[in-house]
């Protein structure tokens, strides 16, 4: 291991606080934190209390405002082998097409969307789409059964489900 990474993890093991604090700040926040950790009601810890930011926009927006629209965002490489790469402005793109869905359909901030899809780049998309409306998602996992997904997003009170009509599994088509 790298010295730059072994003195990295020293200072988050030595002040975990300080150094979540050191890495959220390089982050864009709406409205910064009070409180970096608060720990008086165990077991429900909180993280920068007061703060508001959306994962979305740290994750492509800013990117894009920084002038790296045309670098990689994402790169796939599925069983195929056939790369599939993603500029961040393609995936700014796709992410806003399903957010404008997501709301047409009614979805907004608080509401759960299950996400229940392959290993796939739709996926990520799906997950940045429902953060970008304030939305929350659960990924459910597909190895599960029919009642342990159902019980899973019953569970989350998932208002939707976005999922895909199948998947490629072992170079065959699953659907």
């Amino acid at each position: 291991m790298s010295e730059k990474f072994l003195e990295v993890y020293r200072k988050s093991l030595e002040d975990p606080v300080g150094f979540w604090a050191e890495q959220a700040g390089r982050l864009h926040w709406k409205e910064r934190w009070t409180k970096t950790y608060d720990d008086s009601n165990p077991p429900f810890y909180r993280w920068f209390v007061g703060g508001k930011t959306n994962i979305a926009y740290n994750a492509l927006d800013r990117h894009i405002k920084a002038g790296r629209g045309n670098k990689a965002a994402l790169v796939w490489v599925p069983a195929s082998g056939e790369p599939r790469v993603l500029r961040y402005w393609d995936l700014y793109r796709e992410v806003n097409r399903l957010a404008v869905l997501l709301r047409s359909l009614g979805v907004g901030k608080g509401d759960r969307v299950a996400i229940y899809m392959p290993m796939i780049p739709e996926a990520m998309i799906a997950m940045l789409a429902v953060n970008r409306v304030g939305a929350v998602h659960t990924v459910v996992f597909s190895g599960f059964g029919a009642q342990a997904l159902a019980e899973r997003m019953a569970d989350a009170k998932a208002s939707l489900v976005i999922t895909a009509d199948g998947m490629t599994r072992r170079g065959k088509i699953a659907p």
